[in-house]
Formats: structure tokens, C-alpha cells, sequence
């Protein structure tokens, strides 16, 4: 049997999906079947089938869970997979997700009513992690010189024909993850695939690796045909954050789809510079504290002056965003500014002049124009501070005129400058203003007033604290990753002397801070002050920002301008993901940079799409070339298709392209809640219609797998997992 080419070859399978003579006598087919898009997951509670789900749930893919541990779950039978509606067959889903090629045993009905729903509609099905065997077109590792256990360090690649199927997205290599010597992340089959297969069945490989001690390469990920029916087979397994599963899980769902589903998936990065125009004070590496700090008194050291940007600075900032291509928000506060002129005894202000001059090279969002603290009035007496109260012990709040100054001023400085910016983004001084929990459990609430009054419709979040968006008045949060290179440090010895400061232990010379968090663990010995930040504090923070690129998350990382100053060492953070990703990814799969009211429209179309999937209240269906979905009114239709789907209203291709398929958002006509597709010719997936007396299949024997130490919950990145604002 040939091997697909190209992804609309996978598409379209026809060869794979030919009518099979009926059993009984010649009968009349269906009509062309109706197939939702819906897809099926029966989930063990395994580490496999969970990954499959938070893909799905991330991509805003709608499915139906069947837990296998449930005693009264659904059981999987004619009724349950199919009807018929409007005088038309219904598969009730597209594809199906099972943790193996038969979780339910030798001989049985359920799997055999799979088999043969599968084979009647032309559904696809996923194996989410299965033995290397000849149930599913393999040699067994055993039998046919291949390879069981870890995976920990070692890199597949995409073959020929998952380059030009469904992992054309990715370059080459995938490599799997190794955080732990002392930890099996990843566990995995390695074999060939069966030299001599069943008659009519094929295994085409998509991922493999070197088998060891041979010269011959084992797949990971292939499909099989056999009887009328296709199955993805993946002999290794990985948990939902792991960087392995990660590259391939989009591929894992185009190929279930074909192509063809509700729900859209990217890769963003976004980065803010925090404090543009002010100055950062210093970590002082004598005193292990930030002079300035409510937990460090006395004045800093002469020879630890604060740390602010230079014109070179700015200038390097400019080169490397175009070099790049990847713009810079910078967050700025007009007063640093207007301090370095009355310090240095003018009205000049080079990096003032320089940033002007290369504005456009940014994008510029408010962050208030002194970085006051504008939730509750801070009691900085004690440690950790408290909010202050009245003689009859309410929370003193920073007031509305207060607020109000800070968002104002700041707008008019950059206009006096001027500064082009849009008003309708801020980011207060350390996000106050909102909740700032244990101290201060509630928003300031004079801050909503004042976010109407001067029309801000998004104002930055702190992940760490608050990871969901929220309505603050009329705005919406934007949460934000913090980076784990420090505010108060300029110079690659400063972040690492802070860092072991945090994360060793009293007897390693650190706070000990970490021997008492359940958030992270401490350091199994101090860094090189010399070399740890290069060999170790920027791998980590590279993987960390990594994991949040490869899930689908829009949200923004923010650093300080301080990290762009002096020794620049954001800069090897930023370089190092971006160098990763490029040796990854395809062209056809760029990383998307939003500005900060675009990551929180994007955040709040999905709240309203997955509130309307969980309301029932979604509809989506494909008849041959023609797919219709319809949702309540007001909501935005989010969807993965074929490159030259039209929209049937006004004639126009839907989505923009990526990752080699077309996606994005659609919104039905006005006034409408039904939105109508048409594929490309040559992209629609194909169906087979079965006559009733079409024999069913005899599933295969059911197999129990090794579920590897560490891989049911997320593997801990290391200490630099909890990250310090």
C-alpha cells in the first residue's frame, strides 16, 4: 500500500477508506454521513490519555470523556457512537482517543462496536501509549532487535513522511527531556515495523530514533492501516507538560482530525521591560538584601548605584528586536526620566532623546508615572508588610485622586515627549491596586473608577498570583508571566549571588528560604558565582519560558529594564528560547508576538468559547465538503482547517495560515449564530458508507503498560520553578 505524501494526501486516505464488498449481498449505501466534531477520549486517568485532553482542552477542541475507572460509565456500543438525523447517518464523533489499541479486553463487544464504528465513517484512532508489537504493525522490541525503557536525553526525529504528513510543522529533532538524573521521565518501545505485515495492512513510521546498540531506527509515533481502519500508534509516554509531547501534540491531533476541528492552537512569546525611564536599585551581595526594601534598611553602597538604561542601551534594544524580530513592550514611568535631569543638573535626558527617536521600534503601554503602590496604605513598620487601618480598623486606601495622578501624569508626560502610545493598556507599579494576597484580599476599590475614567481596558496581572482573567471594573486582567531574572541586578554575578541566596540551605551559606516552601526546593549546591548564570540559571528560565510557548499560552512574560542595562543578561534568556524554538520549528509555524490588549482579547474569546462548550451550546458538523457550526449569539467560532476553506457568507478563506492548516477566529454574520464552511476539493477527509450486513472486526487483545516513575504529575523543573517578582 502506498504511503501518503503530503497532508492533504493524509486527508483524503481515499485508498485507505475504499468500500469493502458487503458480507450479505449488494445493498444500497448511505447517503453521505453527517460527522461532528466532537472527539471521543476514553481516558484510564493515565498520564497518555490526560495529555491527549489538555491539548484538547487548551485548543478549545471539544470532547466527550469516558472514564475507564468509573464502574457506571457510558459503554461504548451502536447506540452511544451513532444515529441518524434528518434522514442522514450521524457518527456522533470524529476521531477517538483510547490509552491503547484495546483497553477492554480479549473478545470485546465494546471494542469491536469501536472497530466497526471506525471502519463504517473513516474515524481515526489514537493509540495514546501502547507496546511495540505486532497488534499494532511492529516487531516486538524483544523479538525484533529493539529497544524498551527510558527515553530520558534521547532525540527522535520526523521521517519523510512525517514531514510531508502530520508533523510538517516541525524541523527535525524532538528531543525528550532530562531534568532528573535520578528520575525515568519518559519510557518508551523502540522496534521496526513488521517486514511482513497482515494482508491489506501497512505501518508507516512518523517519528523514530536510533535503536541502541544497532544501527537500525525504531518508530515512536506511525499509523497503521488494517482492515479498513487507521490507528496512530505512540510507543513512548510523556505527561502534558513535557517538552517531547509538547512538539507533538498538535500533529497527534491534526492527524486524529484530519485536518479538520473546533479549536485553534499557537506558539506565543511576548516580552514587557518593566521601569523603562526609571532607575532599579541594587542587590547588594554583601548584605544579601535590596537596599531600598521595607527588609533592608540604610542607604545603598557608592558602589552599588541603582541600575538604569543608557542611549546605548536603547540603541542595543532597537538592533536586537529587528535582528530578532521580536518587538519589545516597554512599561514605562515618565518620572525616572524627569529624575535623571534634576540629578544631572539639565533638561536633557539621553536615553529620553534616544527611545524617542527609535519610538516605533516598540510598542509602549503605561505603568504609571512614579511605580507608587496603589492598592491599600502599606504599614511598612513590620515585615512582611500590612495594610493600614483607621481608629475603627478599616483598610486605609490609596485614593481615587491618587490613582488617577499616576494613570494621568504619566499619560501626559509621554505626550509632552512625544510618545505615541494607546491609553487603554496599563501595568501598575508591582500590579498594585489589585488583590495582593495573604495582605490585601480585595482590589483597591477605588482602582475600577479610576480604570474608567481614563478608558484603560486592560491592566497587566501577576500570574504567579492571579494565573486567570478577571474583570477589574470594566477592564480586563492581563496576567503575566515573571521571569526569573531578577529586578535589582544588572550583571550576570549579581543574579547569581541572589539567586543562591534564595535557593540554598542556612548551611550552604543561603536564607534557607527554600528548606521551608512547598513551592521549590533548594539548590544541591551553591552556583559558580562566575559561571552559573550561563550554565545553569539560563537553561532553566529558557525551559520554563519553553514550557509556556509550547502550551498554547498567549500570556506575556515581563522582565526590568534593569535586565537590558549594563551586562544586558535578559538578553541570553530571551536569545536561548528563540534559539531552541528556531531549531524546532518549520517556517510555516513563526512564533506569534501580541501586543498586551491583543493577548487579552485572545484570552477572553476562549473564556466565552469554553463557557459555551460547557453549556452544551456549541454545534459543529461536517457533511462531505460542507462544514456548519453554530453558538450562541455574540460568541466568536474558533476552528483548525484545510488551506482554501471558504466562508460561505461572503466568499472570503477563513483563518490565517499556520503550522501548514488555516486557524483562527470567525464571527457568523450580523445577526446570525450559524457560520457555513466549504473545504478545498481534494482536502475533505473521506467517509465510507456500510451496508448492514458489513462483518464487524475482531479487536485485538488487550495489554497492560509500565507507567514509568514521575511521569503522572508534573516533572519539577528544579528550584528556579518558583519564580521572585
Amino acid at each position: 500500500m502506498g504511503r501518503p505524501t503530503r497532508l492533504a494526501a493524509v486527508l483524503s486516505a481515499a485508498a485507505l477508506l475504499a468500500v469493502a464488498a458487503p458480507a450479505g449481498g449488494a445493498q444500497a449505501a448511505d447517503p453521505a454521513p453527517r460527522i461532528d466534531l466532537q472527539v471521543l477520549v476514553v481516558d484510564d486517568g493515565g498520564p497518555a490519555t490526560e495529555a491527549l485532553r489538555a491539548e484538547l482542552d487548551g485548543a478549545g477542541t471539544p470532547y466527550t470523556k469516558v472514564d475507564l475507572t468509573s464502574g457506571n460509565r457510558q459503554r461504548m456500543d451502536e447506540a452511544f457512537l451513532s444515529d441518524t438525523v434528518d434522514g442522514r447517518p450521524r457518527a456522533r464523533f470524529q476521531g477517538v482517543v483510547l490509552p491503547n489499541e484495546n483497553p477492554f479486553g480479549a473478545d470485546s463487544p465494546e471494542m469491536a462496536a469501536l472497530a466497526t464504528y471506525e471502519k463504517r465513517f473513516g474515524i481515526r484512532q489514537v493509540d495514546a501509549y501502547t507496546y511495540a508489537s505486532p497488534k499494532v504493525g511492529l516487531n516486538s522490541p524483544q523479538d525484533g532487535g529493539g529497544y524498551s525503557g527510558p527515553m530520558d536525553g534521547r532525540t527522535a526525529q520526523v521521517t519523510a513522511d512525517g514531514a510531508t504528513g502530520p508533523f510538517g510543522y516541525l524541523k527535525k529533532n524532538v528531543p525528550f527531556e532530562d531534568n532528573d538524573t535520578s528520575v525515568n521521565e519518559s519510557y518508551g518501545y523502540l522496534a521496526a515495523p513488521l517486514a511482513q505485515q497482515e494482508q491489506g495492512a501497512a505501518y508507516t513510521s512518523y517519528l523514530d530514533a536510533p535503536i541502541p546498540g544497532s544501527t537500525a531506527r525504531g518508530s515512536l509515533i506511525g499509523q497503521y492501516t488494517h482492515d479498513g481502519r487507521s490507528e496512530l500508534v505512540v510507543t513512548f509516554i510523556a505527561n502534558q507538560y513535557q517538552s517531547q509531547f509538547r512538539l507533538v501534540s498538535r500533529g497527534i491531533v491534526e492527524w486524529l482530525t484530519q485536518g479538520v476541528h473546533l479549536g485553534a492552537s499557537r506558539n506565543y512569546f511576548g516580552v514587557h521591560a518593566d521601569d523603562v525611564f526609571a532607575s532599579d536599585d541594587r542587590w547588594d551581595t554583601k548584605r544579601k538584601c535590596t537596599p531600598g526594601d521595607v527588609d533592608c534598611p540604610g542607604n545603598p553602597s557608592p558602589d552599588s548605584p541603582p541600575i538604569r538604561m543608557t542611549a546605548a542601551d536603547a540603541q542595543y534594544a532597537k538592533q536586537w528586536s529587528q535582528s530578532h524580530n521580536l518587538p519589545l513592550d516597554l512599561a514605562y514611568n515618565g518620572v525616572g526620566s524627569e529624575e535623571y535631569k534634576a540629578e544631572h543638573g539639565g533638561t536633557y535626558d539621553p536615553l529620553l532623546d534616544q527611545l524617542r527617536a527609535d519610538q516605533k521600534s516598540f510598542r509602549w503601554i503605561n505603568h504609571t508615572y512614579t511605580h507608587a503602590f496603589l492598592g491599600c496604605v502599606q504599614n511598612t513598620t513590620v515585615v512582611p508588610w500590612k495594610c493600614a487601618t483607621d481608629l475603627f480598623g478599616n483598610v486605609r486606601w490609596v485614593s481615587r485622586a491618587t490613582i488617577g495622578g499616576e494613570i494621568g501624569n504619566n499619560l501626559n508626560w509621554a505626550a509632552r515627549q512625544g510618545l505615541a502610545l494607546d491609553k487603554d493598556e496599563l501595568v501598575t507599579g508591582e500590579h498594585s491596586g489589585l488583590k495582593t494576597t495573604p495582605q490585601q484580599p480585595q482590589d483597591n476599590p477605588e482602582l475600577a473608577p479610576s480604570l474608567a475614567q481614563y478608558g484603560v481596558g486592560w491592566i497587566a496581572s501577576d500570574n504567579s498570583r492571579e494565573p486567570r482573567q478577571r474583570q477589574a471594573g470594566a477592564a480586563l486582567t492581563v496576567p503575566r508571566y515573571p521571569m526569573n531574572v531578577y529586578y535589582n541586578v544588572g550583571k550576570a554575578t549579581e543574579q547569581t549571588d541572589e539567586y543562591n541566596w534564595l535557593y540554598t540551605k542556612k548551611a550552604d551559606g543561603g536564607s534557607g528560604i527554600c528548606e521551608n516552601s512547598s513551592t521549590t526546593t533548594c539548590l544541591k549546591a551553591p552556583l559558580d558565582v562566575k559561571t552559573g548564570f550561563s550554565s545553569y540559571i539560563v537553561p532553566l528560565e529558557a525551559r520554563i519560558a519553553m514550557g509556556h510557548v509550547l502550551a498554547n499560552d498567549p500570556r506575556p512574560h515581563f522582565m526590568h529594564q534593569s535586565n537590558l542595562s549594563e551586562e544586558r543578561i535578559g538578553y541570553n534568556v530571551l536569545e536561548k528560547v528563540l534559539g531552541d524554538y528556531s531549531g524546532l520549528y518549520a517556517g510555516n509555524t513563526p512564533l506569534v508576538n501580541l501586543r498586551m490588549r491583543d493577548i487579552g482579547a485572545e484570552m477572553s474569546k476562549r473564556a466565552t468559547w469554553s463557557a459555551a462548550l460547557a453549556a452544551g451550546k456549541v454545534t459543529a458538523y461536517r457533511i462531505g465538503s460542507a462544514v456548519t457550526v453554530t453558538a450562541p449569539a455574540g460568541t466568536q467560532i474558533t476552528a483548525t482547517l484545510p488551506g482554501g476553506t471558504v466562508r460561505n457568507d461572503n466568499n472570503t478563506v477563513f483563518g490565517d495560515a499556520y503550522a501548514g492548516l488555516r486557524s483562527g477566529w470567525a464571527a457568523p454574520a450580523a445577526g446570525q449564530t450559524r457560520l457555513d464552511l466549504t473545504l478545498p476539493a481534494g482536502a475533505t477527509p473521506a467517509t465510507r458508507a456500510l451496508t448492514s450486513a458489513t462483518a464487524r472486526v475482531q479487536p485485538p487483545a488487550r495489554t497492560g503498560l509500565p507507567v514509568p516513575q514521575g511521569v503522572g504529575s508534573r516533572v519539577p523543573y528544579g528550584p528556579g520553578d518558583s519564580t521572585r517578582r
